[in-house]
């Protein structure tokens, strides 16, 4: 069933917000991990897909000069796990004194509980070098480079990969404001990183308002685990907020700038599983630990995981209480 999305529009008003503020690792992480990533713009050549795209439309941003907004109109729909949006806005470019009326549209996907843009398209009434005195080059450099090298060097590996998510995150932007919401979840990734660090783990990504890390240990990756929800639960400062984290353990493909493998997919997935305030490990990671007796498990579930096949056991690892010295 098709409706207006009130959380779609503070999704998209939230892009908008960071392509001016030329935020690239925000609209990095707010776009489709998915291959079937689209852009399209107005300039000639201005098309661009997949992850190439996601990985230099952070550049693609800061080669805009600096320019004011003002929004005329904007609506938004979801039905499912898709939903789109239509935005007029004026833009007024100082530098060469234009102004002109930009079209935009938005296709989000729902991935891992969060809206994610999976195409994209703006268009405009001039060519770049007459609206804005500056033309784009950083997605086409970008391109070329993958040309010239398109062989992807990694190395594999066994790792623990957790995914953290904050929960109800659109209701609570919604309630406090962006501007609040955008500091309160920058405080949030940099107390993750730290606490992720201190116990031997790497951030990988943010993800908006979640994180994906690895651990080459399964044991340092549950204590991170439960540090974190510690942390929070002590944290008094408002808005409050919850998290969900799952982690999973398995074969991973390390490019030095990405994890790839079956295993990320699983630990998001086990990550879904989870509730406000838990912590989801799958049956893999918990064989690891074996009967280590700093840390205890509960409610063994066993059931399917969306993308894969047969059954799937988790667990509940309990944070609430110290582990015994």
């Amino acid at each position: 069933m098709i409706r207006p999305s009130q959380e779609v529009l503070a999704v998209v008003r939230r892009w908008n917000d960071a392509v001016h503020r030329k935020d690239g690792a925000t609209l990095t992480n707010m776009l489709s991990r998915s291959e079937y990533l689209r852009y399209q713009g107005s300039a000639e050549g201005e098309s661009w897909s997949g992850q190439l795209f996601r990985q230099g439309f952070g550049e693609h941003v800061r080669e805009i000069p600096d320019y004011d907004w003002e929004e005329h109109a904007l609506e938004a729909f979801e039905c499912g796990d898709v939903a789109w949006a239509h935005c007029l806005a004026t833009l007024t470019f100082p530098n060469t004194a234009s102004q002109f009326l930009h079209r935009f549209t938005f296709v989000l996907h729902l991935e891992e509980g969060n809206w994610r843009m999976v195409q994209l398209h703006v268009s405009n009434p001039l060519p770049n070098m007459d609206k804005m005195g500056a033309d784009h080059h950083a997605l086409d450099d970008l391109i070329e480079a993958a040309r010239a090298d398109n062989v992807m060097q990694g190395q594999s590996g066994v790792a623990t990969v957790m995914f953290t998510d904050i929960v109800g995150s659109s209701v609570i932007a919604q309630a406090v404001g962006d501007v609040t919401w955008s500091r309160c979840v920058g405080e949030h990734i940099e107390a993750a990183k730290a606490c992720v660090e201190a116990n031997g783990g790497r951030m990988i990504k943010s993800l908006g308002d979640g994180t994906m890390c690895t651990f080459t240990s399964a044991r340092a990756a549950m204590a991170c685990a439960q540090e974190l929800q510690r942390g929070m639960q002590k944290t008094s400062t408002e808005p409050r907020i919850q998290i969900r984290v799952g982690l999973h353990t398995g074969e991973v493909i390390d490019t030095g700038e990405d994890f790839f493998g079956t295993v990320v997919n699983k630990a998001a997935r086990v990550a879904a599983l989870a509730g406000p305030d838990e912590i989801r490990i799958s049956d893999a990671t918990r064989l690891m630990i074996g009967t280590d007796p700093g840390f205890s498990f509960s409610d063994q579930t066993a059931g399917p995981l969306r993308g894969f096949s047969g059954t799937h056991t988790t667990h509940l690892l309990t944070w609430r209480s110290a582990p015994p010295d």
